[in-house]
């Protein structure tokens, strides 16, 4: 009874030791001291109740020490809290530094929380990076198409790092660059011959106003020729040209064949009423002879004159033939 009791104590006691070394880390905090760091035993139980590594911010604070940089232990706490990579910040500092780049852990510290790798950041200030740009299509005042590739150096500027537009950006720029430095050429022969006259044109225009980076050099890789442009855009005028003129010939048509059938229309319209004239006389004669008025004699020689009209138009060729009344 009396060794099961022992063992409860002991057991009871390392289970005491273990929580109390995880609370209180004593070898850590021994660490710090022998490695010159100033921090409190009882700030490091207040990490651990905080749910803040106590290991991560003494070893940050070891190595930024060894380094020569002065961090206190509750900017690294408040950086950790606040979401941010306190390892990544400290060796970027350490990275500055080295390089003789103005950096502090403010800015160190808002680069990271902005979601960008200041590390890398750094590593690109120290060793320029080169963007590669896609195909960028131009067309010259000759009508030739160009297609040029380029290659943009570049480098980190830190204190534009946080507010300041990305490679996107700086990809946009040359590009559009590019097209108006061709597309100012009187002949693509002009850029062909002399292919550094877009990159020095395109780097005159200061396009890393506003960026993140600073724009070194920019450099053509490569300028292939594509299609005439400007033949097809003329043939497709001449198309274009051709259909108007077929639609408004078509119109021209339309209306003839309108004022055709019109003037064919008034034609049958006043044969008809000749025709119903004609017809009247026959009536308008058998009145007379009736009333008196015409005479038999008369309607004869009014009948042989019509003969007489008819036999001379047929001799000339020109007459209608009449129907007879």
């Amino acid at each position: 009874m009396e060794i099961l009791s022992l063992l409860v104590i002991l057991v009871v006691a390392f289970i005491g030791i273990i929580i109390f070394l995880y609370f209180v880390p004593v070898n850590l905090w021994i660490t710090a001291v022998f490695s010159g760091v100033s921090v409190g035993l009882f700030e490091l139980v207040f990490m651990r109740i905080r749910k803040v590594p106590p290991r991560i911010i003494v070893e940050s604070l070891i190595t930024a020490t060894k380094a020569g940089l002065k961090i206190t232990p509750a900017e690294l706490e408040t950086h950790y809290l606040a979401g941010g990579h306190v390892q990544t910040v400290i060796k970027a500092l350490i990275s500055a530094h080295m390089a003789n780049i103005m950096l502090n852990f403010q800015q160190a510290a808002a680069i990271d929380l902005a979601g960008r790798d200041v590390f890398e950041a750094v590593q690109i200030s120290v060793n320029p990076k080169v963007i590669n740009t896609p195909n960028v299509t131009a067309v010259a005042q000759d009508g030739i198409q160009l297609i040029a590739k380029a290659r943009i150096t570049v480098r980190v500027n830190i204190s534009k790092l946080v507010g300041g537009a990305g490679e996107e950006t700086i990809l946009a720029r040359v590009g559009e660059g590019i097209v108006t430095s061709i597309g100012s050429s009187l002949s693509h022969k002009e850029v062909l011959e002399n292919p550094d006259k877009i990159s020095k044109l395109v780097l005159s225009k200061g396009l890393d106003a506003g960026t993140a980076y600073e724009i070194l050099s920019i450099d053509i890789a490569d300028v292939d020729v594509g299609a005439n442009i400007g033949a097809k855009l003329q043939i497709d005028q001449a198309n274009a040209d051709l259909k108007v003129a077929e639609a408004k010939a078509e119109e021209r048509r339309a209306m003839a064949v309108a004022v055709e059938q019109e003037m064919k229309a008034k034609s049958q319209e006043a044969r008809a009423t000749v025709i119903a004239a004609e017809a009247e006389v026959p009536k308008a004669i058998a009145e007379a002879f009736r009333s008196g008025n015409l005479g038999l004699m008369d309607y004869y020689k009014m009948q042989n004159m019509k003969a007489d009209t008819e036999m001379r138009g047929a001799i000339a060729g020109t007459g209608e033939k009449e129907t007879p009344s």
